[in-house]
């Protein structure tokens, strides 16, 4: 079972630098802490899913459409028993809801969908040799940037390992469907077990791979694939900067985009 998230098509997002992406993805973080406003954090999640689209890495947002759903609602439904407005709109003994809470906590929702979303566009686009490349190029040093490539790398191994293992077990008549949630998590707990088996295979299966071909984290890398920043890159960074700047303004000037002024 195949779950990279990597797509491989030829669209304007995969012909960027790899530095240009990473560095966007940082940017657009930022863009997302400016506002706690539903209606701008709307705006924010919707930009970054036409850019989605563009690239053609739409399809991975619908695999994950029913996470990113129960990320707004739960953060909906939590963030307005924590926090206070001065427009009450319901209140219960102790536990008061208002105006602004819900407001607050829809933004939130919003906000983590967006994370999501651009972390999940940026690795649809971008090879793992290319991050490599990348981090390198920023001054990471090798074994750090080697390390996090091959956790980035493992976790759909891992992930496919796993939906392989369950769906032999239910082949064989284990049931997970007519259990309510309590039951469906006692019968995942066996599972357990042949999964970590299998992680502590593959990580000795690669640690022997490596130590065949010599690797050695301190020794001087050559690169195959070098990356060039080009006109576009240097485009799209001053882009994202312009409305890194715009949105600072806004925010800490003009004081528009926040239900909550006080809060992030």
């Amino acid at each position: 079972m195949n779950l990279s998230l990597y797509r491989d098509e030829d669209t304007w997002l995969h012909r960027l630098d790899p530095r240009t992406k990473m560095i966007g993805v940082m940017i657009i973080f930022v863009l997302c802490l400016c506002f706690n406003h539903p209606l701008y954090m709307a705006g924010m999640a919707s930009a970054m899913f036409a850019i989605a689209v563009s690239s053609r890495a739409h399809p991975v947002l619908w695999n994950l459409r029913h996470i990113l759903m129960l990320l707004i609602l739960f953060s909906s439904v939590l963030w307005p028993f924590f926090i206070k407005g001065p427009t009450t709109v319901w209140t219960w003994e102790t536990l008061t809801v208002s105006r602004e809470s819900l407001l607050y906590g829809i933004a939130m929702g919003l906000r983590l969908a967006t994370f999501v979303i651009a972390g999940m566009v940026f690795l649809a686009t971008t090879r793992n040799e290319e991050i490599t490349g990348g981090l390198i190029r920023m001054g990471l040093p090798y074994p750090m940037a080697f390390a996090l490539v091959t956790a980035l790398r493992l976790v759909p191994t891992f992930a496919g390992a796993g939906a392989t293992i369950v769906q032999a077990q239910v082949s064989r008549g284990l049931d997970l469907e007519s259990k309510n949630i309590f039951g469906r998590f006692a019968a995942f707990i066996p599972l357990a077990v042949p999964m970590f088996i299998t992680a502590i295979r593959y990580t000795n299966l690669l640690s022997m791979a490596l130590e065949s071909r010599g690797f050695s984290p301190v020794t001087p890398r050559t690169m195959y694939y070098v990356s060039k920043m080009g006109k576009k890159d240097w485009g799209v960074l001053m882009a994202l900067f312009f409305f890194l700047a715009v949105f600072l303004y806004l925010r800490l000037v003009c004081g528009v985009g926040a239900v909550m002024p006080g809060r992030l």
